[in-house]
């Protein structure tokens, strides 16, 4: 369902992404790419959004933001556990705005949207992360209460790390 937002510069509308979406959700994570510095990483495909993200067991959910019917932003989000709360939660994959849309708080709009659907439905956190680097980033998310958690270090392990981490096989282990 769409929300209809009142600003000082136009009407701003939150709607669930849909699979008619995906193109200009892969374009918009494309442009976050590039603005963060980060886009020679990203190895993402329209159609790895369209298989992922709509069907029988989608693996994310996207809130978009548009501004007078045109895309303004948009945030990717999918649902976690705290098993030390028993509660569920939110994970913020990514979080964008249009250069041309900043400042008129769309990117607190959609975060405060998607807490109050995952509150609805028994959540109690959100959680996401920021490149270290990208300062603007980590004063937004401040600024709204969305703090650092300094006793938490995010690790990873991708590409064929992870590949040969998964198929390996330990001693006792049978497949």
């Amino acid at each position: 369902m769409a929300e209809k937002i009142q600003t000082r510069t136009g009407d701003t509308t939150l709607r669930p992404g849909t699979i008619d979406d995906v193109d200009t959700i892969h374009a918009a994570l494309l442009r976050f790419g590039a603005h963060t510095g980060g886009h020679q990483q990203i190895t993402s495909t329209a159609e790895d959004f369209r298989r992922y993200g709509f069907g029988d067991k989608p693996a994310f959910s996207t809130l978009i933001a548009e501004v007078g019917g045109e895309f303004a932003g948009l945030c990717l989000h999918f649902p976690i556990f705290s098993t030390w709360m028993g509660r569920p939660g939110v994970y913020i994959q990514d979080l964008y705005v249009e250069d041309r849309f900043r400042g008129r708080k769309i990117g607190e709009k959609l975060l405060r949207r998607v807490a109050r659907d995952c509150r609805r439905d028994g959540g109690v956190y959100l959680r996401l992360s920021v490149d270290t680097d990208n300062d603007g980033a980590k004063a937004f998310y401040e600024k709204l209460g969305i703090g650092w958690a300094h006793y938490e270090q995010t690790q990873k392990i991708v590409g064929e790390a992870f590949f040969a981490f998964a198929d390996a096989v330990q001693d006792g282990e049978t497949e």
